[in-house]
């Protein structure tokens, strides 16, 4: 091919300038980066929501796929946050599932009562719009009442609960006077009541940092959420309903817990058709967060132990 440059005419392909190699260049880069960003929006899942039995807006997240699905349920004024070292471990086997119970994290906090039952209906409703048919309910501290609400409102969907630091006996002799005396310095000062409550879970060996990030975190709860739901959880082993509802819920019950309360097999099994327990030594209240490898391996032999008593 011949070129004329300058009134010459030059043999051979035409040359590139410089300008033209950076022009080319960084229209390719835009390109590849257009496809690049064309993916990650096309694969982004953002949070979802669902109304619950009251109308109240509940947010939740689904992670992975596989069943049976993992639904994860939070405990007293927290919120799905407190499951994020699991999250990224479960979806590559199951579908996951995280959600804020009303009055916390995202949901909505228009409720009168903050009750167990309310909460099951939470779940109920997250877990029925994904379409999950097998389901595993995994409660952290007032999670496990929630989860057995929920397995209540399910039992074609529910094969086994897994609490978390909880459920350590379901008999526990609660009463009013001493219910009192628990909430009396949340209500009177809940920021402060509620830091030093929840100081007494965390270990001396868990990080500062996340130590104070739990402390801030739930203490900045909305106080009238957190006492509505503290009494009716704790009301329910004064009237002995935490006992009989498992009496109802003929699936296997299975806790990953630390070891700074006592758990009572036999007032458990009294009441639950198979009930076993995983005990972390040394690990507190918030195990999930500052041991979650430990914590990811006993999970996952707490979700096989379901799987086989389900085969029997």
């Amino acid at each position: 091919m011949k070129v004329p440059i300058n009134n010459t005419v030059i043999e051979g392909r035409p040359k590139c300038s410089p300008t033209n190699r950076h022009v080319i260049f960084l229209t390719s880069c835009l390109i590849i980066l257009f496809l690049i960003f064309g993916v990650i929006r096309a694969e982004a899942k953002w949070p979802r929501v669902v109304p619950s039995k009251d109308g109240i807006p509940i947010s939740f997240e689904v992670y992975g796929a596989g069943e049976p699905t993992l639904v994860f349920v939070h405990g007293w004024s927290c919120d799905a946050r407190y499951w994020r070292a699991q999250v990224p471990h479960f979806s590559k086997s199951h579908r996951v599932i995280t959600l804020d119970l009303a009055g916390h994290g995202h949901s909505g906090t228009k409720r009168l009562q903050y009750s167990m039952l309310a909460f099951g209906e939470d779940v109920r409703v997250v877990t029925e719009s994904t379409g999950s048919r097998r389901v595993i309910l995994i409660g952290h501290s007032m999670g496990g009442s929630v989860i057995a609400e929920a397995a209540r409102l399910m039992p074609s969907r529910v094969i086994g609960l897994i609490g978390i630091d909880t459920l350590e006996n379901i008999e526990y002799p609660m009463t009013r006077e001493a219910l009192k005396q628990m909430t009396a310095p949340l209500e009177k000062d809940f920021r402060a009541g509620s830091r030093q409550f929840v100081e007494e879970m965390i270990s001396r060996q868990t990080d500062p940092q996340l130590r104070e990030w739990i402390l801030s975190d739930m203490s900045a709860a909305p106080p009238a959420v957190a006492l509505s739901a503290m009494n009716n959880m704790m009301s329910q082993y004064i009237t002995g309903e935490a006992a009989r509802i498992f009496d109802e819920i003929r699936i296997p019950v299975i806790t990953v817990n630390g070891d700074m309360w006592p758990i009572n097999y036999q007032a458990n099994r009294r009441h639950m058709s198979f009930f076993e327990a995983i005990i972390l030594k040394g690990a507190d209240h918030f195990l999930m967060l500052n041991r979650p490898k430990e914590f990811n391996q006993a999970l996952e032999k707490a979700i096989l132990t379901i799987l086989k008593y389900q085969t029997k």
